[in-house]
């Protein structure tokens, strides 16, 4: 091939480069004169006429048994089956050229179309161990993606019992309180007094063991008041609104003493105690507190409050020494 000449003459003289000289130049001592004629190529293994036939009609099969299948998802469940991918381009050229399909309608029917759930459930599975997608599945089934899912994974925990239709104990509306009972004492009650309200109503009802909350029993009175026609109560005139006592217009104007009676405590002693604290009127802030060490010497009958004197209180040693304490601050105390 070079008669004599270098790669780099032969090369320019010919204008080919010299790596395909020294290609050509090697093939020619391996094969000899075979190796100046170009060879035939061998069909592709992946060639429609190289598939076996019976490859060549599950392509057709499928195609025919739904029509939403796409080259890939054929040439995967042909994997599954013959342990040999086709690719997409010798399926397209199979479904074209290749015989006519064996099966003329669906091997299952729809999902809501098969009564026994067992069998429903078990065609999944079926189709999803040929090899068939979750879309695909659901589209061939008509049922949902998320169904679909729902069998597959019952199946691969519980095997063929999670196949089996279940009983469930959720209800499948919430459990409702109300019972015609408690809707026809409010009938009667409603009757009676028009103007009962959402409060009389519900403590009426736990007399007879129905604990209705009063938004419920709002409800049920309107229901019945539309259902009877029964007459809405009136309107009633709002209220005078009052001012409010001893209001301050700055800080320190006003003090309040509040007494809390304190049955219950932590104290070490089992009495009752009185605890009193000052708070001032404009910023509503606790100005001091204390426990009453009357209460805690004398016990809960030795301290009288004002009620209990017929409304004067003036002889309580508590309220005694409040007025003691106004006297040192310089301060007047107002009823």
């Amino acid at each position: 091939m070079l008669f004599g000449q270098t790669t780099a003459e032969r090369a320019k003289e010919t204008g080919t480069s010299e790596r395909t000289l020294h290609h050509q130049a090697r093939r020619f001592e391996q094969e000899g004169m075979a190796s100046l004629f170009p060879k035939g190529r061998n069909p592709s293994p992946d060639s429609g006429r190289s598939l076996s036939e019976e490859m060549r009609q599950l392509i057709v099969d499928l195609k025919a048994e739904h029509s939403g299948f796409t080259p890939h998802e054929i040439a995967t469940i042909c994997f599954l089956r013959f342990e040999r991918r086709p690719s997409d381009h010798t399926v397209k050229r199979v479904l074209a050229e290749g015989p006519k399909p064996s099966i003329l309608g669906r091997r299952y029917p729809a999902y809501a179309e098969i009564a026994d759930g067992y069998k429903r459930r078990r065609a999944i599975v079926y189709l999803h161990a040929e090899g068939w997608s979750i879309t695909t599945i659901a589209a061939y089934m008509q049922t949902s993606r998320a169904r679909v899912y729902e069998v597959l994974k019952r199946w691969a925990e519980e095997d063929h019992a999670g196949l089996e239709d279940r009983l469930t104990s959720v209800p499948q509306s919430p459990a409702r309180k109300v019972t015609m009972d408690a809707i026809t004492e409010v009938r009667k009650s409603v009757r009676e007094s028009p103007e009962l309200g959402t409060y009389r109503v519900s403590a009426a009802l736990e007399q007879i063991g129905s604990h209705l909350s009063q938004a419920t029993c709002g409800r049920l009175l309107a229901l019945n008041r539309k259902l009877y026609g029964l007459p809405a109560p009136s309107d009633r005139a709002p209220r005078e609104r009052k001012e409010l006592p001893f209001k301050p217009t700055f800080r320190h104007e006003y003090w309040c003493v509040d007494v809390r009676y304190i049955e219950e405590h932590n104290l070490g002693f089992p009495e009752p105690v009185h605890l009193i604290s000052v708070l001032e009127s404009y910023s509503r802030a606790i100005l001091a507190s204390k426990i009453s060490q009357y209460c805690q010497a004398y016990g809960r009958r030795k301290v009288r409050t004002g009620h209990e004197l017929g409304g004067d209180a003036y002889h309580s040693p508590i309220l005694h020494a409040r007025l003691q304490c106004a006297a040192a601050l310089g301060t007047r105390k107002a009823r």
